[in-house]
């Protein structure tokens, strides 16, 4: 590696994060519902020049990030690997699985475990529902925190200064603060929570919490469907099946690598 005088060295390592970054957005241009994209598309959708387009898609491709076909570019093979990495460590264990497929069988609506990362809420695990009409995520979707069932519950131990970046990005802003305290001071009190088309129009979800050793709301249990299909009459029904899954998955002990956020502030290091 060539040596870089130090007077040099904050331009450096501002051009190496810009570097990433750009190759992060171009890597995020590959989607499902685009699995191929051209390195005009690229230059169309980033805005960067050409040659640098170039140069980031070639170290990519190098590196197995990126894949050359007649068509254009496709995720690489190198990506296998980082997928079985965070495959393995993102899936909950199979009896964890087992009890959420108990769950679908029981009520027929999808069933999530959410967890917080920074300002969002992060689904971990789904079960869907067999129903044709069905709400569905994908784990490791983030969705916002400033509404929902399973942010009601996940939110109680959240500090104020939390709270306060949360609703940043709520459509009401600042004046989402004092309902939404309000809202996770309920679900506290009733051990529960519950929306109807806080988020989305015709979604409802009902959510506990599940807890750490020391009490702590380390992730969410939550049912999710049509509002249509959550009268307020089976509500009780659908809290009594999840917490008693909640109460199992509490006494096993619930593990993950973004659990209990908000008391977790020790980092292991090498």
């Amino acid at each position: 590696m060539p040596h870089v005088p130090t007077n040099e060295q904050g331009d450096s390592d501002s051009g190496g994060v810009r570097s990433i970054q750009r190759a992060v957005e171009i890597m995020s241009l590959l989607t499902e519902q685009r699995p191929t994209v051209t390195i005009r598309e690229i230059v169309e959708t980033t805005g960067l020049p050409k040659t640098t387009v170039l140069r980031i898609v070639q170290t990519l491709e190098h590196s197995g990030l990126l894949s050359a076909t007649q068509i254009g570019y496709v995720a690489g093979p190198g990506l296998w690997r980082w997928a079985h990495l965070a495959k393995s460590s993102w899936e909950p264990p199979e009896e964890t699985r087992a009890l959420m497929r108990d769950l679908v069988s029981r009520q027929r609506e999808t069933v999530n475990i959410y967890v917080v990362h920074n300002v969002a809420r992060v689904c971990v695990a789904q079960e869907e529902s067999p129903l044709p009409l069905r709400h569905v995520v994908h784990v490791g979707d983030e969705l916002p925190l400033w509404a929902g069932a399973s942010s009601k519950v996940l939110l109680r131990d959240a500090p104020q200064g939390l709270l306060e970046r949360i609703v940043e990005s709520a459509p009401d802003g600042a004046d989402r603060l004092p309902p939404l305290r309000d809202e996770i001071a309920g679900a506290a009190r009733d051990g529960y929570g519950v929306s109807h088309g806080e988020r989305e129009v015709g979604l409802s979800a009902v959510a506990v919490p599940i807890l750490g050793q020391s009490s702590e709301v380390v992730a969410s249990l939550s049912y999710s469907g049509p509002t249509s299909r959550f009268p307020q009459d089976r509500i009780p029904e659908l809290i009594a099946d999840l917490q008693g899954a909640a109460r199992q998955l509490t006494e096993r002990g619930f593990d993950h690598p973004l659990r209990s956020p908000l008391t977790q502030r020790r980092v292991r290091s090498s």
